[in-house]
């Protein structure tokens, strides 16, 4: 009984089967998709749609959205029927009292029939059955109420015959309905595999990124070992250098205590004694009787206390320019300006140290941020070919035929668009075929033509040069000044780095482990641009992070 109750309640009350495709309306009954669609075609020309079940009115014609959870819950209640390969949940038309779930439809009659009604139904061939379905109106032509048994190509529609005879399709290209449809399966066969082949194809990409991610988590652990590993390290140094330091400059406070005590000590004695004379004397001034003040011996005691003083080691230089008073502090590491000479130094050392540590952990794990650098066209000289992405410049034997500005230089060498006015930045270049070149940077008021354009040449540009100047040689130059490197560059990638507020422009070799090839130090006084300069060759802009190029 509770399965006859069920069943009432998943009926659609426009058929009186069991729900196909289930919609829900606004007012929340449930009909066949078919059904509330038919029922509202029939109200198109009022203009007024309305619930079948409630009655309610709806200003537009209602979205038709299937029930998920209704179409479920059909499917359920129909699953453990033992024939439920067969029921599609449409009943028998014949079948009234106890209905049976029908099997087959038939066109001709528009009715769905059981096993028991198709044994007895019509063989004659107009009677054509199908499989179940409540909509079988739809399988007929809405004109000739004939069956639509073929297919118009020319119009996309399925006709009957009549519609093909006397109709509007009559002279147009036909195909039976089930030929069609065999061809439209084997297009969407085709669809199917090729469809099948994008997601093997899409499949095979998520894994593959899937896998670079994987190995870039893997990169980016290790590195982060590295980092931890490497700061660790730097923290142990230059805590034991702390120590160091801090013991050192205790040993020299003892040695200065011990020092200026010793002296102290010397002068208080020297004091005393400087008072008792002064004593001795006064009463000497003060005596009445002469012949008593002659008589007194002139013993030495009674000396020049600056003759005195210049004769005492202790003496002399006291109040002086020398901390330990005399020559005893200026040979002693504790006194004079020697050991404070040695701790100024020392800390200059230490502050250099730190600070070329840091210098090259931001170049070798990239701290700063790689600058977006475009060549400028309108300052490339017209033996130079700049790329359509303007990161690369090619010296070339043609002409380019440019116009001649300010801005342009007479030869060989272009600027980047971007200048740099403060902050961290780096960006890479790769050298390929160059008999010599330069990279740098400039100022942009450098010369644009004339004996000094070419940077290195000048006070207003900074740069690492190969072979113009010094017989294929490795060197940097500002100003004019040549400092030849000490060894050879055998990657063809380098690295400029700069600090705009440090004042720092250095210069790395990419290679493995990355190596520092020189750094320039001033203060700079004008925004600075990027310059390449190249002959026989070409210079690019790289953007591939060093570890690429390692073994």
């Amino acid at each position: 009984m509770a399965s006859a109750g069920l069943r009432n309640d998943l009926e659609c009350s426009i058929c009186l089967s069991l729900y196909t495709d289930p919609i829900t309306l606004r007012c929340g009954h449930n009909f066949c998709l078919d059904c509330i669609g038919q029922f509202l075609n029939t109200q198109e020309e009022s203009g007024v749609y309305s619930c079948p079940e409630c009655r309610e009115e709806f200003l537009d014609r209602p979205a038709l959205k299937r029930n998920i959870t209704l179409c479920k819950v059909v499917e359920n209640f129909l699953s453990p029927l033992p024939s439920q390969k067969k029921i599609t949940g449409i009943c028998c038309t014949y079948c009234i009292h106890s209905p049976a779930p029908a099997v087959k439809s038939c066109l001709n009659c528009e009715a769905s029939l059981c096993d028991q009604h198709l044994r007895v139904h019509s063989k004659e061939a107009e009677h054509v059955l199908t499989d179940p379905s409540t909509s079988l109106g739809n399988k007929k032509c809405s004109v000739h109420k004939k069956i639509l048994e073929y297919y118009c190509i020319e119009d996309d529609a399925c006709i009957c015959v009549s519609c093909s005879l006397f109709g509007e399709h009559r002279g147009h290209k036909l195909h039976p309905v089930y030929k069609a449809s065999e061809k439209k399966k084997e297009k969407l066969r085709n669809v199917l595999q090729y469809l099948i082949t994008k997601r093997e194809e899409t499949e095979e990409k998520v894994q593959n990124l899937e896998e670079h991610w994987r190995k870039a988590e893997e990169k980016a652990s290790g590195e982060a070992e590295r980092v931890t590993a490497l700061f660790i390290d730097i923290r142990r140094r230059v805590d034991d250098l702390e120590k160091k330091v801090l013991s050192e400059i205790s040993r020299r406070e003892e040695q200065v205590s011990l020092s200026f005590s010793d002296l102290i000590q010397k002068l208080e004695i020297k004091k005393d004694e400087l008072s008792r004379k002064m004593r001795y004397i006064e009463e000497l001034c003060n005596m009445t009787d002469p012949l008593t003040v002659l008589r007194e011996p002139d013993k030495g005691d009674f000396c020049d206390p600056e003759e005195e003083g210049g004769d005492e080691d202790t003496g002399g230089h006291d109040g002086g320019d020398e901390d330990t008073g005399g020559h005893d502090g200026g040979d002693e590491d504790t006194g004079g300006h020697d050991g404070g000479d040695r701790g100024a130094e020392l800390i200059s050392h230490i502050s250099h140290t730190l600070s070329d540590m840091i210098r090259d952990i931001n170049v070798i794990f990239h701290v700063e941020d790689p600058a977006d650098i475009l060549l400028d066209v309108n300052t490339a000289a017209n033996n130079l070919l700049i790329s359509d992405d303007l990161k690369t410049a090619t010296w070339t034997r043609i002409t380019q035929n440019r116009p001649e500005t300010a801005e342009r230089f007479q030869g060989y060498q272009v600027m980047s668009g971007r200048r740099f006015t403060s902050g961290r930045h780096y960006w890479d270049v790769e050298i390929s075929r160059s008999e010599w070149w330069s990279v740098g940077m400039c100022y942009p008021s450098i010369d644009r033509r004339g004996q000094k354009l070419y940077i290195g040449d000048n006070n207003k540009s900074w740069c690492l040069h190969k072979g113009r100047v010094n017989n294929n040689q490795y060197s940097v130059m500002h100003g004019s000044k040549v400092i030849p490197l000490p060894h050879q560059i055998s990657s063809d990638r380098v690295r400029i780095c700069l600090d705009y507020e440090a004042g720092q422009l250095s210069f790395y070799e990419l290679c493995d482990p990355i190596r520092h090839l020189h750094t320039f130090t001033a203060t700079f006084s004008e925004p600075l641009h990027a310059v390449l300069c190249v002959s026989n060759g070409s210079i690019k802009i790289s953007w591939r992070s060093c570890e690429e190029t390692l073994p």
